[in-house]
């Protein structure tokens, strides 16, 4: 759900939802009015949690906390990236103990349907409040809105939405700020990314193996069957799948002894890869499956307790997307290797750098010197975030993390190795174009497509170009 909305998809609320959130308000108002002490609804927060703040300061309180949050620099997320937050921060409240009212719900949905979205500067956070400070902006008329190609403020974004500023009440900017909605909604929509990357890696690896006419009995369904890992086997049948009716492959046993890792090995580490995914999903769902707001609103209407928790902290999500990059980072470095194998002559038995004419032509030389910047990128990359740790608000928080940083190297690492992928796949075809009729039907059609978008190279254009195009293609359609 969250990625279909970072995606453009429409988000709506629904009656058992506004009930729930009703309840949570009910809890929030009964706190108020008999001044049972809970954090963030009548007292400051992080390190100022035992100054007791009146009735007539809590929705300066609320205010406050925005404002004084929203301390985000550097480039803006970008739209998909801020609409998977704004989903997730809706999915959040929805569960019914974060205490907002429906009127901050309804205004964050009218952003989204009006397509109306915040200026999110992406860096300068530890762990999850920034990002959300900014939208917070929004929704009492401050900060700056994309809405279209116009930058807007935030109260011209509210009316261009056909919504007014909010004017935040007890408990709910601690609210807006709190819980894991960055985390989570970035690492949903790294979750939709990584899927379909991988499965573009599958095709990758069964392009190049065609190219360098590899032998399949690598891949053969005796010997890939001996594994148990779920995702080596369905790699493997997909490469079979891919490489079937092949002419440009070796003929099974007349290859090499052994092919390269490189090549041979795909199904084990893309496979470890999927296998990995299965776990980092759970964790996701399971986070977005929760609420993970500070306090919690609890008990019935009549005796209500705000639960100081720490759930918030989103541990799992960032030790999760920590193994989603490493994840991602390894499978392109192998494709970097096979990019190599690809462009140099002494193992390929293909055209120097698959240039039409030696000498005077580069064709993809440099190309895989740009895939092997991009994984030296992601192995700095892949360092985990939820090992920096780091100390807080004088002592209060004294345990960070990083799960919104983990998210947002993650994503990064998946659009270093998308590209890396594009690289790949267009030295592969740029290897079979010659022998094009050999291929097999599955590789024809891939090729087919990605011909359709980019044609063959010959040193008569910027080859970086290309990339740029084949990944967006890529982005949008599965391979198969």
């Amino acid at each position: 759900m969250v990625a279909a909305v970072a995606d453009g998809a429409p988000l709506l609320g629904s009656d058992a939802a506004t009930a729930r959130i009703d309840a949570a308000r009910a809890l929030v108002d009964t706190i108020v009015v008999r001044s049972i002490r809970a954090y963030g609804v009548n007292t400051g927060v992080g390190a100022l949690c035992d100054v007791i703040v009146d009735r007539d300061h809590q929705q300066s309180l609320s205010k406050n906390i925005v404002m004084s949050h929203a301390v985000g620099v550097g480039a803006p997320l970008g739209k998909a990236e801020t609409r998977a937050i704004m989903a997730a921060a809706v999915n959040n409240w929805a569960h019914g103990y974060s205490g907002v009212r429906i009127d901050v719900v309804d205004t964050l949905l009218a952003l989204l349907a009006a397509d109306c979205i915040p200026l999110v500067p992406s860096r300068g956070s530890v762990g999850y409040i920034s990002h959300m400070a900014h939208i917070g902006l929004v929704l009492i008329g401050e900060g700056f809105a994309i809405c279209g190609a116009e930058t807007l403020t935030g109260a011209m974004a509210l009316s261009r939405a056909g919504r007014t500023p909010l004017v935040l009440d007890a408990k709910e900017g601690l609210s807006v700020v709190n819980g894991t909605p960055c985390a989570t909604g970035l690492a949903a929509l790294a979750l939709a990314r990584v899927e379909r990357l991988l499965d573009w890696a599958d095709a990758s690896a069964a392009l190049s193996f065609e190219a360098l006419a590899g032998d399949p009995a690598c891949f053969a369904e005796d010997s890939m069957a001996l594994h148990a890992s779920p995702g080596l086997r369905v790699v493997a049948a997909r490469l079979r799948h891919v490489l079937a009716g092949s002419c440009a492959i070796a003929a099974t046993g007349a290859g090499r002894t052994q092919e390269a890792l490189s090549l041979r090995a795909v199904p084990q580490v893309h496979g470890a890869a999927r296998d990995a995914l299965v776990y980092v999903a759970g964790v996701v769902d399971r986070e977005l499956a929760s609420p993970t707001d500070n306090p919690l609103l609890l008990g019935p209407p009549d005796r209500p307790r705000a639960a100081s928790t720490a759930h918030a902290v989103g541990a799992g999500v960032g030790l999760a997307m920590d193994l989603l990059g490493i994840l991602t980072a390894e499978v392109a470095a192998m494709a970097e290797r096979r990019i190599d194998r690809l462009v140099n002559p002494l193992v390929s038995g293909l055209p120097a750098f698959l240039a039409a004419e030696g000498g005077s032509r580069s064709g993809f030389m440099i190309a895989q010197y740009t895939a092997a910047s991009l994984v030296a990128e992601n192995r700095r990359l892949a360092a985990p975030a939820s090992l920096d740790g780091g100390v807080t608000s004088a002592l209060q928080e004294d345990h960070l993390a990083h799960a919104t940083p983990a998210s947002l190297k993650a994503l990064q690492i998946i659009d270093n190795a998308a590209s890396i992928l594009a690289i790949e796949v267009l030295a592969a075809i740029q290897a079979t174009d010659p022998v094009a009729p050999r291929r097999s039907p599955v590789s024809a059609a891939i090729a087919a497509r990605l011909r359709a978008v980019v044609p063959p190279y010959a040193d008569d254009r910027p080859l970086g170009q290309d990339f740029g195009l084949a990944a967006a293609m890529m982005a949008r359609s599965a391979p198969f």
